[in-house]
């Protein structure tokens, strides 16, 4: 049996994968797509269905399992309306525009009784970070005491702020670095780079957290590093490090200088990450573990909430204690 999977949203990301579900992940097909744009929906969904509507493709019979990845602000809808309908959801980061819609669905599918919801921090299944988490478990370097991140992109648009360095790209080292750590941030603080010439402002941030386990967390959020695409992380143990080799897979040595390419964005980083994601995922609900490995929708909340809370801290340029609700 072969899950049929309905994919709204066919902008870059959604259009990856729907390319990954119609030839590239075992157990599933492509069952449908939807977009407002329907000609762009149509160039992604090869011989499927096409809907403009959602929440069509949610309620339809050819579609046994869904993946959003249409704009922010319209997740929360699209994932209630997945729970109503009582189908399996990976939703594309965040999980809703705000922590009081995340909280409304870690709700309502505690009420439900059934876990459907997997969120798309796809980090968690990325080689490197899997390896990075191997080898804390295995105790090699003793207890983690410090983790540095670094977060950096080529170039942000110019509508990009420094409240989104953190709501949009920040979030993934939130997640990663608690599903890491299996630790809990209850205290932040970030710093804003001074503004020079026509840096734009709040780039870079330096963001400091202190975890429950007694770890301290520090990330650069670069977000115009201008060479490339480049996401780093470093653990110092009690007994010794680890951290990510060069993210290129070949060096090359001409001219006196050795070289390793990084790419553009995300994309190409990251391929391996979100068709293992995928795969997981599909295995989940062949098996019915549904959502057993990927991020739930409390950690989707979490990220949310605890971005909130620092956004709060950039406003008042003072720490801030990290505060989440009881876990339904």
């Amino acid at each position: 049996m072969a899950i049929r999977v309905g994919v709204i949203g066919t902008g870059v990301m959604g259009a990856d994968h729907a390319r990954l579900f119609d030839r590239g992940i075992r157990g599933a097909i492509l069952g449908s797509v939807a977009d407002p744009d329907k000609e762009r929906a149509k160039a992604v969904a090869g011989d499927v269905s096409v809907f403009s509507d959602p929440l069509m493709l949610i309620r339809s019979s050819q579609v046994d399992a869904v993946v959003i990845a249409s704009p922010d602000h319209t997740h929360r809808d699209i994932v209630m309306a997945c729970l109503e309908a009582k189908k399996p959801v990976l939703c594309e980061k965040p999980l809703a525009i705000d922590a009081a819609q995340c909280l409304e669905i870690v709700r309502t599918e505690e009420k439900l009784g059934q876990k459907l919801v997997q969120v798309g921090f796809m980090r968690r299944f990325d080689p490197c970070y899997a390896e990075l988490k191997s080898t804390l478990q295995s105790g090699s370097i003793g207890t983690p005491r410090i983790v540095h991140n670094q977060h950096r992109n080529a170039q942000a648009p110019e509508w990009f702020t420094a409240h989104m360095a953190v709501t949009n790209s920040f979030v993934h080292e939130i997640d990663v670095t608690r599903w890491l750590l299996g630790a809990e941030f209850v205290r932040g603080y970030v710093t804003e780079a001074p503004r020079t010439g026509d840096a734009p402002k709040g780039d870079p941030l330096m963001i400091m957290l202190e975890t429950d386990t007694g770890a301290i967390v520090s990330t650069e959020v670069f977000m115009n590093a201008a060479y490339g695409y480049h996401v780093h992380c470093e653990i110092a143990g009690t007994s010794g490090t680890a951290s990510m080799a060069h993210p290129a897979l070949t060096r090359t040595r001409l001219d006196r200088a050795e070289r390793g390419e990084f790419p553009e964005n995300w994309i190409p980083r990251f391929a391996d990450a979100y068709r293992i994601q995928d795969q997981v995922w599909i295995n989940s609900l062949l098996d019915g573990t549904h959502a057993n490995e990927g991020a739930t929708a409390w950690d989707g909340f979490v990220a949310t909430s605890i971005a909130e809370q620092l956004v709060n801290a950039i406003e008042t340029g003072t720490p801030v204690d990290l505060v989440l609700p009881e876990r339904p």
